[in-house]
């Protein structure tokens, strides 16, 4: 599990945008989770300054996205 970074806010289209650490790995075998290792969503855009960038997550359908507003959310990158 690796940081990704910190939930700054919500878009209008209901993604939590992230100012990320690093640059997240791309494909879709990175899973977006919480401080307790459940899944969150996952990463649907990648956007911004190539050093800082943010990050939009796609939240799980029947979550409360707004819990995680100032959470810091961590990537889970499953095996092949």
């Amino acid at each position: 599990m690796r940081r990704l970074g910190k939930v700054l806010h919500m878009s209008k289209r209901g993604s939590l945008i992230i100012r990320a650490e690093n640059t997240p790995p791309s494909g879709e075998r990175a899973v977006v989770v919480d401080k307790n290792a459940e899944t969150v969503g996952s990463i649907t855009d990648v956007f911004g300054p190539v050093k800082s960038p943010f990050v939009a997550v796609r939240p799980l359908k029947g979550t409360s996205p707004e819990k995680y507003l100032g959470q810091n959310l961590y990537l889970f990158v499953r095996k092949k």
